[in-house]
């Protein structure tokens, strides 16, 4: 299987599996469809891989049903692969107490909320790969300090990898990340009117 080779081999003092096996910060921005479909294609690698996944999913409803939540969640308690736990903010996530979540808890708390749990997740090594789904867009309004957020995963224990997805990701989350991919847009069926279908968008 291709793994490609690297254009340039740095003088860090590393051998070739220390280098290959750092873990990385990706980040998928830009206006074009698939930045989330993208970043789950890898939470199927590191289930393929026995990794435990934790998958944030900020921004969207509750009620908007991705077709990978479903999968995934399926293929982590196959007992096959990795495992994945599946969190949205939408739900007011799993950990934050119901009564504490009336009209007045705002998205942007449950942002936060998110974020500190990731925070804890990180600390406790809970996870292999972690999919912050759409967490680029709390970062662009600054419901989430950017600092802080690059402080907490340039400092991050052990072999965890990080993939943040959303339109607008910051100039300084770009510039620190390890993988960066613009999805930029050339054509889609909505310029024409034309509405998002299953088995396409969800």
């Amino acid at each position: 299987m291709p793994q490609g080779q690297p254009s340039v081999v740095p003088d860090d003092g590393l051998t070739t599996r220390q280098r290959r096996n750092r873990p990385l910060v990706m980040v998928h921005t830009g206006v074009g469809k698939g930045k989330s479909t993208a970043a789950f294609g890898m939470a199927l690698r590191a289930w393929n891989q026995g990794w435990p996944i934790g998958v944030f999913q900020f921004v969207k409803s509750a009620k908007w049903k991705v077709g990978e939540e479903n999968a995934l969640r399926v293929l982590g308690a196959s007992g096959e692969g990795g495992t994945v736990d599946w969190h949205k903010m939408g739900e007011g996530w799993s950990w934050v107490q119901r009564d504490l979540q009336g009209d007045n808890f705002s998205n942007e708390e449950k942002a936060r909320e998110g974020w500190e749990q990731v925070k804890r997740d990180l600390a406790a090594e809970s996870y292999k790969l972690y999919v912050l789904d759409e967490f680029a867009y709390p970062l662009h309004w600054g419901w989430v300090d950017l600092d802080e957020v690059i402080e907490v995963l340039r400092d991050r224990p052990g072999t965890q990898h990080v993939v943040i997805t959303g339109r607008n990701a910051p100039d300084k989350l770009v510039d620190f990340a390890d993988l960066v991919t613009d999805m930029s847009k050339v054509k889609h069926p909505m310029d024409a009117g034309q509405k998002g279908q299953r088995g396409i968008e969800w």
